[in-house]
């Protein structure tokens, strides 16, 4: 059983990124391996060996670094030391991996994956849910939205998305493209999160302010 759910996160025998997340935010990324993995080890608390998950964890963990890695262009090494956590357990302390939207005078938006120990409970209560295959994109807007920050300057006045309506009008070849279609573009994206002066600037046609990286 344990190898059946090893199949999404393994190419050719070993752990490989997962393609159809990259174009996501790294909340979103880390949220959804996140909910994967909580599903899986809520199942098999129930289990006389549900230590025998350090196995998927590895799988699941790797994967998702590289995955992260790919979107960056960096290495599994450096995501692992820029995402690394800790969270406290009736157990102890145990390591993670968090991403964080911060957001000004609210609580950050955390996703976790990991930190949950693999004891077994007797007394743990199953609750099957449907999962929705995939990653729903409102959602992630929704997410972006929260974080109450513009994508281009960073900027937090008036935040509000700019809508395009097919990908293909951010790539005009022979004409130069200002940043935020840039952006869109590879990100593949048809919304943007910005301020009220990067929005009024790509709406007159004006250049918004530097991108922010």
């Amino acid at each position: 059983m344990i190898k059946t759910k090893k199949a999404p996160y393994l190419s050719r025998g070993k752990p490989e990124r997962r393609p159809h997340l990259i174009n996501e935010d790294d909340h979103t990324i880390v949220n959804t391996y996140g909910a994967e993995w909580r599903g899986i080890v809520q199942y098999y608390l129930l289990a006389g060996n549900v230590h025998r998950l350090y196995r998927l964890l590895w799988v699941m963990e790797t994967s998702l670094l590289k995955t992260l890695a790919n979107k960056h262009r960096s290495s599994v090494s450096t995501m692992a030391r820029k995402y690394a956590a800790t969270v406290n357990t009736p157990h102890g302390l145990r390591k993670c991996f968090e991403a964080r939207i911060e957001r000004s005078g609210r609580k950050p938006l955390v996703a976790r994956f990991g930190g949950i120990p693999l004891r077994r409970q007797k007394d743990t209560a199953i609750s099957d849910r449907v999962l929705v295959p995939g990653v729903v994109r409102h959602k992630e807007l929704v997410t972006r939205l929260l974080a109450d920050r513009c994508e281009l300057c960073k900027g937090t006045d008036g935040i509000s998305v700019h809508h395009v309506r097919q990908l293909a009008d951010l790539d005009r070849p022979g004409q130069p493209q200002p940043e935020w279609a840039q952006l869109m573009a590879r990100r593949r994206r048809k919304t943007l999160v910005v301020c009220r002066e990067c929005h009024n600037a790509i709406h007159s046609g004006q250049p918004a302010p530097r991108l922010t990286q």
